[in-house]
């Protein structure tokens, strides 16, 4: 082994660079995302993952063994879910079943990370230095990120480290601890991060093949103050740049160890280099994490069988000619009102589309001038976006004198010299505002944004083509009914920093109201039917298309028939608002049976104005399954709101282009969802938000626990915890297509980082056949075997590879 020195920082930049790929990004409140918190090790399986998560985080990456075992004893799963898991096992597995469930009798002690200098210089002196870290790094983080929140913003020179370093110098606090010469230690330092990484890997003696590891270790301390870093360095990297304020972060905190080692070495120089020869070690999964991988699979196992169950039993009769089209996001939340609004008349059809409806668009609300990107996260921005048009400009000049109002008001509410004048006069008059928001009372509509517009506008040519490819990946090529009703959705609720993780994640963070009412005006123009029709797409004179938003939060359904005049439909769209409020009742009926103390279908709606609620809804809580498939598959099928479905017909998709966005977009995107919700339920303290009940908004883009501390990422606890047991069941998605395998395969062959999520069971893919039986399931590495998940024998002569 050699040791690192600043000559040889060609190892320590490599080192560096894939500690800082390891950290998920995670992205601001005003549009968070899901995010895979495994993103950075989709290479590896789950028990190898487990071994290094146990190394630098001291996390288990799967539930507690009761769980298991409770589940076993209760038959949900049975031995040849067991059996299965066990044969398919990649590397260590137990001799047989028996040695398994023998195994499962066993609880494992939690995992403890390799410890860092600071814990080891802790041990030693009796004071808290990760703590001491924690709270100077997040109280100079959170103004360095700070969004406008601050009255006094910290300084922003571009380089994250070299602001802490002009901050270090002169916080006294390390050396009131007993940290002599901090100060002076660090204004010595190199004057760029890559150096100062560098040094400290000497100082520390760091050998090469443990620089990774430490680094990641390094990073994993610095909890979501990491992870904000890694997402500007995504951005970054999406627009074809990089930032570096993630290796800035780093070299921040290796200078608080190398200081560290530095006064505590002869307590603590023997242990440290055991640590290091630790992290030096090859990664290797034991074997209690190994029987954890075969446990998780097998309770997904469990839980595939109940998939087959409800998609493989039946195929639904054909449908009368529609009267009404409504098509949902994919969101599984959208399943129980699609299913609601089904059952009301035989003549409604719905469908299923990532809800960002194939425009990817740069959107300025009325009276703003910031760019949100209504789109995934995992795309550029295609289209710019406006609401209103020249029309609108008093009332978008009014909103912005409004806006500066308001922040101005809330500046004097908060200054130094006035709070308390502004207290003692002002006070009384937030009587009358404090009793409507305690009580739930509604303070009147919300406006809407008037239609939005491209800008600039896109030629016929453009906007053609983008119909009639947003069309067919919809499946919705023919038998349009009078009237189409095209739903994003998004989240009503109050008091919540957290309520844009309610919005549409296809949407990046946002509500997809825009995405439908740009299609809806598209689809609508004379010139583009005429276009589509020439390209083999015949959308009837009679036909209309409407935008509307789907609260999912009360099931409300705010149709934008203003939009559009149309007399002519007056009639369909009363009626498709009476159908609509049926299925609201029977939506909010089934969803009030899981949330906590919700009474019925009428406790919904107060719940989402209650300032107080913790849980309004529950958001993706509970998904375990994406279905690609025609909707005759599962129409009528209840799905208890865990399924995303995608409806896609293999047999109208020429060359499969269709298949292949729907594999490299909205499954990697559901994808996300599901390690979330998996993350912050198996490993809360590491990529969970924390208690909803201690949160702090920060700098306007995070929370924190208390007064300060790490930023706390994922989501909250009470968003997959009822109060007394998880209400989200930690299993990785399975993935469910009608289509040939051997079409997947050659998807996945071109595609190899989705490839990696299948290959290596972050996701479980099944090939459906022609009676939507789950007949195929991916065995990894561009093979298949029959699936022992479906229900009845399957044809495996359909589809064959």
């Amino acid at each position: 082994m050699t040791v690192a020195t600043l000559s040889g920082d060609t190892a320590v930049h490599a080192a560096a660079v894939a500690a800082a790929a390891a950290i998920p990004p995670a992205w601001p409140l005003a549009a968070t995302v899901a995010v895979n918190p495994w993103l950075g090790q989709a290479g590896e399986g789950l028990a190898v993952t487990a071994a290094r998560m146990a190394r630098v985080a001291g996390i288990r990456m799967t539930p507690e063994r009761s769980a298991y075992q409770a589940r076993i004893a209760s038959g949900a799963i049975c031995d040849a879910d067991l059996r299965a898991a066990l044969a398919a096992a990649d590397g260590w597995r137990p001799a047989d079943l028996a040695a398994l469930k023998a195994a499962v009798a066993k609880p494992e002690p939690a995992p403890v990370a390799i410890p860092t200098v600071a814990d080891l210089a802790a041990d030693v002196s009796g004071i808290d230095w990760p703590a001491i870290i924690e709270d100077r790094f997040g109280n100079w983080a959170a103004g360095w990120f700070d969004q406008g929140q601050a009255l006094w913003a910290a300084p922003h020179s571009g380089s994250a480290y070299a602001d802490w370093r002009l901050v270090a110098t002169h916080d006294l606090t390390p050396e009131v601890m007993g940290l002599t010469g901090f100060a002076a230690q660090i204004a010595a330092a190199p004057v760029g991060s890559e150096a100062a990484i560098a040094e400290a890997a000497e100082r520390l003696g760091l050998a090469d093949d443990a620089l990774t590891n430490v680094f990641h270790r390094a990073l994993t301390t610095l909890g979501g103050w990491a992870q904000a870093a890694r997402y500007l360095q995504w951005q970054a990297n999406l627009a074809g740049s990089d930032d570096t304020t993630i290796v800035d972060f780093l070299a921040i905190r290796l200078l608080w160890d190398a200081a560290l080692y530095d006064h505590y070495r002869p307590q603590i120089e023997a242990r440290w280099q055991a640590a290091v020869a630790a992290h030096a070690a090859p990664i290797v999964a034991s074997e209690a994490q190994s029987i954890d991988a075969i446990l998780q699979d097998a309770a997904e196992r469990s839980a595939q069988r109940e998939i087959a169950a409800a998609v493989g039993t039946r195929t639904a009769p054909a449908a009368p000619a529609p009267r009404l089209q409504m098509a949902f996001c994919i969101d599984v939340r959208s399943e129980v009102y699609r299913r609601a609004l089904e059952s009301i008349d035989p003549h409604i059809q719905t469908l299923g589309f990532a809800g960002f409806f194939g425009l990817t668009a740069s959107h300025h609300r009325l009276g703003s001038d910031v760019a949100e990107l209504r789109l995934p996260v995992l795309l550029n921005p295609g289209l710019t976006t406006r609401a209103g048009n020249p029309d609108d400009l008093p009332a978008d000049i009014q909103r912005r004198l409004d806006v500066r109002v308001t922040r101005a008001w809330a500046r004097f509410k908060l200054a130094a010299v006035s709070s308390f004048a502004f207290v003692e006069a002002a006070g009384p008059t937030y009587i009358l505002k404090l009793l409507r928001d305690g009580l739930g009372l509604k303070s009147g509509a919300e406006l809407a944004d008037p239609a939005p517009r491209l800008e600039p506008a896109l030629d016929l040519a453009a906007r053609a083509g983008a119909g009639e490819s947003i069309l067919r990946a919809m499946s919705l090529t023919s038998g349009f009914a009078p009237l189409v009703i095209l739903a994003g959705h998004g989240a009503n609720v109050v008091n919540n920093p957290h309520a844009s993780a309610l919005h549409c994640g296809a949407c990046g963070g946002y509500s997809g109201e825009v995405n439908a009412r740009l299609l809806a005006a598209l689809l609508n123009a004379p010139d583009v039917r005429e276009a589509l029709r020439s390209r083999g797409i015949d959308i009837p004179v009679g036909t209309l298309f409407l935008g509307a938003l789907h609260d999912t939060t009360t099931d409300d359904i705010r149709l934008y028939d203003q939009d559009v005049a149309a007399p002519g439909h007056a009639v369909d769209i009363a009626t498709a608002r009476r159908w609509m409020e049926a299925a609201r009742v029977i939506a909010c009926t089934e969803r009030a049976l899981r949330l906590p103390r919700a009474t019925g279908a009428s406790a919904i709606d107060r719940r989402s104005r209650d300032w107080a609620e913790t849980r309004p809804e529950w958001g993706l809580a509970g998904c375990r399954a994406f279905i690609a498939a025609p909707r005759s598959r599962t129409r009528g099928q209840d799905l208890g709101g865990r399924a995303f479905l995608h409806d896609y017909d293999w047999q109208l998709d020429e060359g499969f282009g269709v298949l292949e966005l729907i594999m490299t977009a909205p499954v990697v995107v559901a994808s996300w969802i599901s390690l979330q919700y998996y993350g912050s339920s198996v490993a809360p303290e590491m990529f969970g938000g924390g208690n909803k009940l201690l949160h702090n908004v920060v700098g306007g883009f995070g929370v924190v626990e208390g007064n300060g501390g790490t930023l706390r990422t994922g989501l909250p606890w009470q968003s997959v915890h009822d109060g007394d047991a998880l209400a989200h069941e930690p299993l990785r998605l399975s993935v469910c297509i009608e289509a040939p395998r051997e079409a997947m395969t050659a998807i996945l062959e071109r595609h190899p980082g989705v490839a990696a999520l299948f290959d290596n069971r972050w996701l479980h893919l099944f090939a459906l056949d022609d009676a939507g039986r789950m007949a195929w399931r991916y065995a990894g590495r561009s093979r298949w075997e029959p699936s022992e998940a479906s229900t009845g024998a399957p044809d495996h002569s359909k589809l064959a590879a």
